[in-house]
């Protein structure tokens, strides 16, 4: 297994206390090996949840944060920003992504940790939204799960009977590749999948199925569980790809 010195300093039963996903900190510290953050940086945290990723982002690379996320409240996101010492550098926005307050080229740098899927599937989201977020030669760069290859049948057969309506969006690192690039408004410098994906998904089904089970039933609780079970084939990817705004 990897391993991921800067999320090791953090505390589990915080990371434990505000994750929305499989290990986001781990996602992050993985794609920020491909990027080039700097202090001072202005960067967008697309879909940031309860703001795991950009208490990270300040920390580690000093660089200021717009925390933005549908989901959860802005004002909540505030006091874990205050509580965890960033809340000079890290601020908390509520807007949904296909209606972000941004202007064209306001960030050094825009990334999305296991979410841009949700929005960012579609032919248009990046040439006429994600990539006018950054300025000529920022960095854009998202870790999202997908599959090791494209399936006829839209997913593994080995999977079907689970393949919800929300996984296809899942997609190879080769096709995500191709959606950006061919736009022709970016330099891809990273397309990669992470090593051991279900390793690094493997923590967070254990414990959705402790603490979601009373508050969405079993079955619920339990599906990640039961959708990295049925990957008898290693089918499922978390994959990264980075790229340079031309």
């Amino acid at each position: 297994m990897k391993q991921y010195p800067k999320t090791e300093k953090y505390d589990q039963s915080w990371i434990e206390k505000n994750w929305m996903g499989p290990n986001p900190l781990w996602l992050l510290e993985d794609l920020c090996e491909h990027l080039d953050l700097r202090p001072g940086m202005k960067v967008l945290d697309m879909g940031c949840g309860k703001g795991l990723t950009s208490v990270f982002l300040a920390k580690e690379y000093g660089v200021t944060v717009f925390a933005n996320d549908l989901w959860i409240n802005a004002t909540d996101n505030l006091r874990r920003f205050e509580e965890a010492g960033v809340a000079d550098k890290v601020f908390p926005i509520h807007a949904e992504a296909h209606a972000l307050p941004y202007a064209e080229g306001f960030f050094d740098a825009a990334v999305a940790i296991d979410c841009y899927h949700y929005f960012g599937a579609g032919e248009n989201y990046f040439p006429d939204v994600f990539s006018k977020l950054v300025k000529p030669g920022g960095r854009l760069g998202i870790v999202t799960p997908g599959l090791t290859r494209e399936f006829p049948q839209g997913c593994p057969p080995a999977m079907k009977d689970l393949w919800i309506p929300e996984l296809y969006t899942f997609h190879s690192k080769e096709w995500w590749r191709n959606l950006w690039e061919k736009t022709g408004l970016c330099e891809i410098t990273a397309c990669y999948n992470l090593p051991e994906p279900k390793a690094i998904w493997q923590p967070w089904a254990d414990w959705a199925v402790v603490h979601f089970a009373e508050e969405y039933g079993e079955d619920d609780a339990d599906f990640d569980q039961r959708f990295l079970k049925a990957d008898t084939n290693g089918d499922i990817a978390l994959i990264g790809l980075v790229a340079k705004k031309n």
